[in-house]
């Protein structure tokens, strides 16, 4: 295995995870979509209190907008993570930033979590929930440094070898 590869190993695999999640979800979509819809309907039925008429749709698509961030940014992750391992940083920035586009796969985990817990607390508690928020800001932001240190390296000469 390259000193490359091996450097952005955590990365990819956290990349491959997240990819992995997506197309799982949109397998499982295929396979029993009614599944999902009824998780939804019962949450919904047994908290009425809590919901309005957009409410099944809305938490539907939390979970399609799962599978759609985990497959899409996983793919963009999969490029940062190459780009990572061209860009002649040093072995602890290539693992340090491969980590960070790596934890992109948080993200799609909160769209997940507000679909999981939307139907027993409403849309507006699933989405303001603090593991939604941490999902989200771990993922945002790791995505965020992690692209920063890219274009720190390959336009700015920083994190290089020295």
């Amino acid at each position: 295995m390259s000193d490359e590869l091996r450097n952005v190993k955590l990365g990819l695999a956290m990349v491959l995870l997240s990819l992995a999640f997506g197309v799982g979800m949109g397998i499982s979509f295929g396979v029993n979509e009614s599944a999902y819809k009824a998780d939804i309907a019962v949450g919904i039925v047994t908290h009425p209190e809590l919901h309005d008429q957009q409410s099944d749709d809305k938490i539907w698509r939390y979970a399609q907008r799962a599978h759609f961030h985990a497959t899409g940014i996983g793919a963009f992750s999969l490029g940062l993570v190459m780009l990572i391992m061209f860009s002649g940083m040093s072995s602890f920035s290539m693992k340090l930033a491969s980590f960070l586009v790596g934890m992109s796969g948080f993200y799609p985990l909160s769209w997940y979590t507000m679909y999981t817990l939307a139907p027993t607390m409403g849309r507006g508690p699933a989405h303001d929930h603090i593991l939604t928020e941490i999902f989200t800001y771990l993922g945002v932001g790791g995505l965020l440094l992690g692209f920063l240190m890219i274009v720190g390296s390959i336009f700015f000469g920083l994190f290089k070898y020295r």
